[in-house]
């Protein structure tokens, strides 16, 4: 698939259409909330609230593994189901899960590539009907994998090193001249502009119209370009964690990059600490 590194890391929208009935597929709707899922989403899929499913109640940080066991148990997944995400925004928060999924230990899931955006171009079949599942009791057997996430003193320390960082954000966030996209003004940082010397190279660069990925070659130019290579220690950030998970899947999955790592502290926690080196333009 398109000389991937990891090909098994997607699905196409034609083999999920023709397995949705599979019962050793869980299909997830992904996103910041679940109001695109109750206008209609895949058939037998599960919808997440990303902001309320896989956040802790308090604090800013995720389930922990036994919670996301939990979460995987009510959606109906056993240890012979394959997991497959998807969402809308080109798949920012169905990537997002992905990575957490991965983080907290669980190896069984895959993206749909396009996302809802594809699924939609190409008219196949949403419903409003809600999935039939019970619970399982399953719980993540795997180890966490901790060398996928980039916290703020990893960061910090590694500012004057080799570690490539990527801003995924905007030219226009990038630069200072945006905090934060127009539509999501909730999270914002103390100061404006982007971790000194980081590589802006827009999360979007990375994908088609239709919300596909590029190609492995044409991912390994964008990157390339800018200095971002497999030889590297790479770190992603953009605002809040979402968008810097889709350039680490890019680079992980697509591209087996071997050492990645998404910052999900991102700009609403770097632009708010004091004396953190900052550029603008």
């Amino acid at each position: 698939m398109a000389g991937y590194a990891n090909p098994d890391a997607l699905v196409e929208t034609d083999w999920l259409e023709e397995h949705v009935n599979d019962p050793n597929i869980r299909v997830i709707e992904v996103d910041e909330d679940t109001e695109a899922y109750e206008k209609g989403h895949i058939q037998g899929a599960v919808g997440w609230n990303w902001t309320t499913d896989l956040h802790t109640e308090v604090g800013r940080d995720y389930v922990d593994q036994a919670e996301l066991s939990e979460l995987l148990s009510a959606a109906g997944v056993s240890s012979d189901t394959t997991v497959i995400l998807y969402g809308g925004n080109n798949n920012w928060f169905a990537a997002y899960a992905y990575w957490v999924l991965k983080l907290r230990g669980f190896d069984d899931v895959k993206l749909l590539n396009g996302g809802r955006k594809k699924w939609e171009l190409e008219s196949r079949e949403l419903t409003q009907d809600p999935p039939s599942v019970s619970g399982t009791g399953f719980s993540i057997s795997g180890g966490e994998r901790d060398q996928i996430r980039a916290l703020r003193d990893e960061v910090l320390g590694k500012l004057e090193g080799a570690t490539g960082f990527v801003d995924v954000r905007s030219p226009e966030e990038f630069r200072g001249e945006k905090l934060a996209p127009d539509h999501l003004p909730q999270e914002q940082a103390q100061v404006p502009g982007h971790i000194a010397g980081a590589a802006n190279i827009p999360w979007a660069k990375a994908a088609n119209e239709d919300g596909t990925f590029k190609s492995a070659d044409e991912l390994k130019a964008l990157y390339e370009a800018e200095g971002i290579t497999g030889d590297r220690e790479i770190i992603a950030y953009c605002r809040i964690g979402e968008r810097s998970s889709h350039t680490w899947f890019a680079l992980q999955e697509l591209l087996g990059y071997p050492n990645v790592k998404n910052y999900d502290g991102s700009w609403t926690e770097y632009g708010s600490l004091v004396g953190a080196p900052v550029e603008k333009g």
